[in-house]
């Protein structure tokens, strides 16, 4: 793998257990989320915080006072390709011995907590063991995500060897940060009022919007940069929608408020656009308000498929893609009879999380069993297990013929099946479609499922115009180019990163191994690669425990890992991938996972 460890010896299939993550919120500031359309003006009037400032990043040599230096371990301690928390005043950091080198670093991913010792050290890098996100441990750079903040690093001055002893120096301030964010460039064109024309427009302000902007900013660039949205909200973590249905908006926030205003990110909430014209380089959105751009960023997302059965019309029948949409169904589930359609996996988080509110939870769904397509039949049923367990009540292989009300209001589900399920609220969750209608007639390519197609830059047909994020179909690097829609979180801040560079001419390609997570009744599913058209699942570990490791197969080749409670395997096996390693289906038959610590090939 790289070089990961000193010497590749047989390692049993006992992997140490972390425990699942209690999600946490973010520990940051964050915005109401209220206001106007055009809410969020970087008009320069603002004042300008210094990332130094706003971070108080620590200086080269900070002050004496600021500063705590210690011992943290034998020089023997540590072998090569080993990682150790160590205590440092009263915080912690992350030593990592790398050929024959000592670097210290922040000791928690910044995106949700996890423990970095738990993780992977392969090239160079370290990967978060419970999301997949990546840092370059010479820099503390964020390399791969989720997640959009980098480590602090400890600079060669501030970790020394003296008789035979580590000693790492850090500031306290750093030390109970946990987080740095890159130095960015300001705006130094900011508009006048609302002036008609911005050097970069990005339309949908998700993880793909919002890592554009940033990455742009990393990158020096200083000109006129406008993210608009659909949303009432500055962009937020929406993964957590389904899984902590009553987080409200500014626990959610992934920034705040101030940090738009300091960098000049405009946002504008609430802002619909309806045609692009690419010839003009122009945008008009739904009020009128028309926007010249130089470069545009695509990235709409996908808007929730709803039911077309008879009564699809009538009050408490939901789908999920906002706060709001996520708050009024706790509100209105609590103590009542709740049904959710589709066992995929918005509908599995959410029918999780109502078990402990709602007085009774049933999910209906045409496949045989939960997550089929995705994690296979074994996998599924173990997991349908589980939510049998906390009294979810499962209608498989039907589908909803009809929503009945009593006074406008639901009152039963009516299924194919011609059973009747009584029901307050409905939770529709059976996938979705890009949100690319507002581009039918601009030229931009669009497939007949609606997506838009990109290359590797995530450039669309027309030049100057990229994309990202749900929208869009790409080529998967380590899948032999297939053009594929990866509708995830992790994905589409890797394809905002690259979007970004390529607007800056960096000629960046999209390589990234695809990362996913699902977390339910306190456990959490991780999920690497890409699985579609799998023909074998080689399962290890104890299903029913859900302790174990499924490995997706294709052919002869391992082309996706899922597994609960045995980190940080798909981490390692992420690792592996993403070295350009082919995984063959023999090395995970046996059981012995050797290849996993071994050089690689």
């Amino acid at each position: 793998m790289g070089g990961c460890f000193s010497k590749p010896k047989p390692v049993e299939l006992k992997i140490e257990v972390v425990l699942p993550e209690k999600e946490r919120g973010k520990e940051e500031l964050s915005a109401s989320g209220k206001g106007s359309p055009r809410a969020y003006q970087g008009n320069g009037t603002a004042r300008h915080f210094h990332s130094e400032e706003r971070l108080s990043a620590p200086h080269p040599y900070p002050g004496a006072q600021d500063c705590v230096e210690a011992a943290v371990c034998h020089v023997k301690d540590l072998e090569n390709g080993q990682m150790r928390e160590v205590e440092l005043g009263w915080g912690k950091v992350l030593l990592v011995k790398d050929n024959g080198e000592f670097h210290a670093l922040g000791h928690k991913c910044p995106h949700y907590g996890a423990p970095l010792v738990k993780g992977v050290l392969s090239r160079g890098r370290v990967r978060c063991p419970w999301h997949g996100a990546c840092f370059n441990i010479s820099t503390g750079d964020l390399e791969d995500f989720p997640g959009l903040d980098s480590l602090h690093k400890f600079q060669h001055l501030q970790v020394k060897i003296e008789k035979e002893k580590v000693y790492v120096r850090a500031s306290k301030q750093a030390l109970q940060l946990q987080r740095r964010t890159k130095v960015m460039a300001k705006c130094i064109s900011p508009s006048a009022g609302h002036s008609g024309s911005t050097n970069v427009l990005i339309v949908g302000a998700g993880a793909a919007g919002l890592v554009c902007a940033e990455t742009l900013r990393q990158e020096g660039f200083s000109d006129r940069i406008v993210l608009c949205t659909l949303d009432r909200h500055l962009p937020y973590d929406r993964p957590k929608l389904s899984k902590s249905l009553d987080a409200q908006p500014e626990q959610l926030a992934l920034r705040p408020k101030e940090f738009f205003r300091a960098y000049g990110i405009e946002v504008l909430t609430e802002a619909q656009v309806v045609t692009v014209d690419v010839r003009n380089k122009k945008v008009v959105f739904k009020d009128g308000f028309k926007l010249e751009y130089s470069k545009l960023l695509l990235a709409p997302g996908s808007s929730p498929k709803t039911l077309s059965c008879k009564g699809k019309e009538v009050e408490n029948v939901f789908t999920i893609r906002t706060p709001e949409d996520a708050n009024r169904v706790v509100r209105l589930a609590r103590g009542r009879n709740t049904v959710v359609v589709g066992a995929g996996f918005l509908g599995m988080e959410v029918a999780a999380y109502l078990t402990e509110k709602a007085h009774s939870v049933s999910v209906v769904e045409l496949e045989e069993t939960p997550f089929r397509r995705f994690l296979g039949e074994r996998v599924g049923r173990a997991l349908m297990k589980m939510f049998e367990n906390n009294r979810v009540k499962f209608y498989m292989q039907t589908e909803v013929s009809e929503l009945r009300a009593q006074e406008g209001k639901l009152k039963e589900v009516v299924l194919k099946s011609s059973k009747v399920v009584r029901a307050d609220v409905c939770v529709v969750g059976i996938g979705a479609v890009p949100s690319t209608g507002f581009l039918r007639q601009s030229g931009i390519s669009l497939d007949s499922r609606g997506f838009i197609p990109v290359n590797k830059m995530m450039q669309t047909n027309v030049p100057g115009v990229f994309a990202a994020g749900d929208a869009v179909t790409f080529p998967l690097a380590w899948r032999n180019n297939r053009k594929v829609n990866i509708p995830h979180w992790q994905m589409a801040h890797a394809q905002g990163r690259v979007a970004a560079q390529n607007m800056l001419a960096q000629e960046a390609e999209i390589s990234t191994v695809p990362y996913l997570w699902t977390a339910m009744f306190g456990k959490s599913l991780r999920y690497a690669g890409y699985g579609e058209g799998f023909d074998d699942v080689i399962i290890q570990g104890d299903l029913e425990e859900l302790k174990f490791v499924a490995f997706y197969t294709k052919g002869d080749e391992v082309i996706a890992v899922a597994s609960m409670n045995y980190d940080p395997i798909v981490s390692k096996v992420a690792e592996v991938l993403a070295s350009g390693r082919a995984i063959r289906k023999r090395e995970v038959e046996t059981g012995d996972m050797s290849w996993l610590t071994g050089k690689g090939s």
